[in-house]
């Protein structure tokens, strides 16, 4: 009995993570722009783009929430890069978060300055 209480939970961890890792867990919550399939995808190209870990745009606990403004900001900028996109004849993707923030929270509206 002693032993049975140990597996029992080892199992259900492992159980747990090899739902997640299939994409078993609860599906996102609150997605206005984009489709649950692309969640992963995008919030990792966010991070990268932005230098940004989740709790930038999201509330610890909540991803659902929208009580953090940078996630209004961040839907206007996914408005913006679909709609920059949606401009090119190819269909391809032109435009990324990478594009403007080089991995800072704030791009650069003007060019460095110049070595001297």
């Amino acid at each position: 009995m002693r032993i049975l209480l140990p597996v029992l939970l080892l199992v259900s961890m492992f159980v747990a993570v090899a739902q997640e890792k299939k994409g078993g867990g609860a599906p996102p919550k609150n997605l206005q722009l984009l489709q649950p399939a692309d969640v992963r995808a995008a919030m990792q190209a966010f991070r990268t783009g932005l230098g940004v870990q989740c709790t930038f745009c999201h509330v610890q606990g909540d991803f659902a929430a929208d009580d953090n403004p940078h996630k209004a900001t961040a839907r206007r900028m996914i408005t913006l890069t679909k709609e920059v996109n949606a401009k090119f004849p190819d269909g391809k993707e032109h435009v990324t978060c990478f594009t403007c923030h080089r991995g800072a929270e704030h791009p650069l509206t003007e060019a460095p300055a110049a070595a001297q």
